[in-house]
């Protein structure tokens, strides 16, 4: 039965980096175009949904979304999320409608294929660079002037002990909420650590919930609130996390 198993982790995990690729190679003429004009990047971001969903149904998943709020497709927001997976990046992308932009990890960029436009597309830092973290807000900023969302995973990187619920949250998504005066919106991943963790022998296909909840306001507020907005959207999507883990 562990043979089994083990065969099965092996040869899903290797189907899951070929869905990575697979549609990335089918739709290349069109996601190049894409990215040629920043102008351009809404129409980028309708291909990457199609590029995540295609990944989720593809290894077997299948999503639900609640939602306490809607989203207006005219304005800006900040998405803020759990981050457990790499299936996070699908999940997001398949939940939120408004194009918005990630700002992600340096080291997802060396992905073969997948890191030639993770590079061109989304707002790279360099945890280990603060002149990096400078440059993420100067980038950040641009975007939002053009009417994009920006989406930031707050814990900064997926924790290595697997057992931590949910980690520090930094405080750069409120700060760039606060300084462009954007609701914040935190969102709740449930299942994605238990469906496709980065312990490679691990996972399974199947459900995966995700909670849109009510906007934190941020107007009104300045940087001397950082610190109360941020432990307000920890404790949303922390209480839950704790929800769905009774269900």
């Amino acid at each position: 039965m562990k043979i089994l198993k083990y065969t099965f982790w092996i040869l899903w995990r290797i189907w899951f980096y070929f869905m990575l690729g697979l549609p990335i190679i089918i739709m290349f003429p069109f996601l190049f175009v894409s990215i040629l004009k920043e102008k351009w990047y809404p129409y980028f971001f309708v291909m990457a949904r199609i590029w995540a969903k295609v990944i989720l149904f593809g290894c077997g998943f299948y999503y639900k979304i609640e939602r306490e709020q809607e989203l207006d497709p005219n304005k800006s927001y900040m998405f803020v999320a759990n981050h457990t997976s790499m299936t996070d990046i699908m999940l997001m992308l398949a939940v939120v409608r408004n194009p918005f932009v990630f700002v992600g990890k340096k080291e997802l960029s060396k992905i073969p294929l997948f890191g030639f436009f993770y590079t061109r597309t989304c707002i790279l830092v360099d945890r280990g660079s603060n002149r990096s973290r400078m440059e993420v807000f100067e980038r950040a900023q641009k975007r939002l002037n053009q009417g994009l969302s920006i989406c930031i995973f707050p814990e900064g990187g997926v924790p290595a002990d697997e057992s931590i619920l949910l980690d520090t949250f930094k405080d750069g998504a409120t700060r760039l909420a606060i300084e462009h005066q954007i609701p914040i919106v935190p969102i709740t991943f449930a299942d994605n650590k238990e469906r496709f963790s980065y312990t490679f022998m691990s996972g399974s296909p199947g459900l995966m919930r995700a909670k849109t909840h009510k906007f934190i306001p941020t107007l009104g507020k300045t940087l001397a609130d950082k610190k109360e907005v941020t432990d307000a959207v920890k404790t949303v999507i922390y209480n839950q996390l704790l929800a769905f883990q009774k269900k």
